[in-house]
């Protein structure tokens, strides 16, 4: 799963995103990898990944809050499965914190 830093415009599609996935991150957007663009103000994500078949285009919209992105200008993040679940969440997937366990029972 990649994270194209920075900000994207919104308004582009499959293609465009593609496009940009090709030249910008250098990868190929069919080799059934994820991924992942923000816009602008931070609450909107687009997610492109083809499966074999076909293309697919996922946008997820936070209804309060921000994606947390890296503050890189340009360039591609690597992050784990894990990682991305903690992104859709609207938690920061940089140093998620552990939940409170308690020590004794009883």
């Amino acid at each position: 799963m990649w994270l194209a830093t920075g900000h994207t415009d919104m308004r582009k599609g499959f293609a465009s995103l593609s496009l940009q996935v090709q030249e910008v991150l250098r990868r190929d957007p069919l080799s059934g990898h994820l991924f992942c663009f923000r816009g602008r103000r931070g609450d909107l994500l687009k997610v492109i990944w083809h499966d074999g078949q076909g293309a697919c285009l996922f946008t997820k919209k936070l209804e309060r809050g921000r994606f947390i992105w890296p503050s890189l200008a340009d360039g591609v993040v690597s992050i784990s499965q894990a990682q991305m679940s903690y992104l859709l969440s609207g938690i920061d997937w940089r140093n998620p914190q552990e939940a409170w366990r308690p020590t004794s029972v009883g």
